[in-house]
């Protein structure tokens, strides 16, 4: 890929490639391209604005317990799922240690979405691969890997309807910008670039991130 000083050749060579966040910003989030330098709705303002004054902590869910390099999010999920019928859902890809579904805290229905942990992180790289998509109760399922706690930042949720739609993720990926990337503009805002040379096509599968063995278990 040419230097920084050319994005628009850049743009030219991967406009119908695609990358993937490995940390979350929530402005660059809010743009197909990854190049938005202002709040996209007000939500996000409210957000930035706890996240400097200490209010807000992506990775202080209490309940969000297990290893997360054997762990998947499982989204859009009916609300008619059971533990039970996940579970048996899911395990076909393998050993399911704990499972747990994410429920309301006042009237106990499911929210639509569960954490699964596997035994081990090669089940659940299968899980990830092969269950995407799939279907539990009539509902196509969204897989991805745990963001919340291996994602610096947090996750890359949003609903369309709300109009605060996040980029980056599995299921929406940038596009290569479609103009100059403002990269003074970005870093003055703590924001970062594109990624230059890490483009893939929407056919390719993002791995999931791996753990750093640093030692012998």
């Amino acid at each position: 890929m040419s230097s920084r000083g050319g994005g628009s050749s850049s743009s030219r060579q991967n406009v119908n490639s695609v990358f993937y966040a490995e940390s979350y910003h929530p402005i660059q989030a809010g743009s197909i391209d990854g190049i938005d330098i202002l709040p996209h709705d007000n939500a996000v303002y409210r957000a930035l604005l706890c996240s400097s004054a200490g209010l807000y902590d992506p990775f202080g869910d209490p309940k969000a317990t297990g290893d997360p390099y054997c762990s998947l999010f499982v989204g859009r999920l009916s609300h008619l799922t059971t533990e039970e019928s996940l579970h048996k859902a899911m395990s076909r890809y393998g050993r399911i240690k704990s499972l747990r579904l994410v429920r309301d805290i006042v009237t106990g229905a499911s929210r639509g979405y569960a954490f699964v942990e596997y035994e081990n992180d090669r089940e659940m790289r299968r899980a990830y691969e092969e269950a995407h998509h799939s279907r539990v109760d009539d509902c196509e399922i969204l897989v991805d890997y745990n963001r919340q706690q291996l994602m610096p930042g947090g996750g890359l949720g949003g609903m369309k309807g709300s109009g605060q739609l996040r980029f980056g993720g599995r299921e929406r990926p940038f596009r290569a910008p479609l103009k100059s990337i403002p990269f003074d503009d970005l870093k003055r805002l703590g924001i970062p670039p594109p990624p230059e040379g890490r483009y893939m096509t929407l056919h390719q599968v993002p791995p999931p991130p791996r753990r750093r063995r640093n030692y012998v278990d």
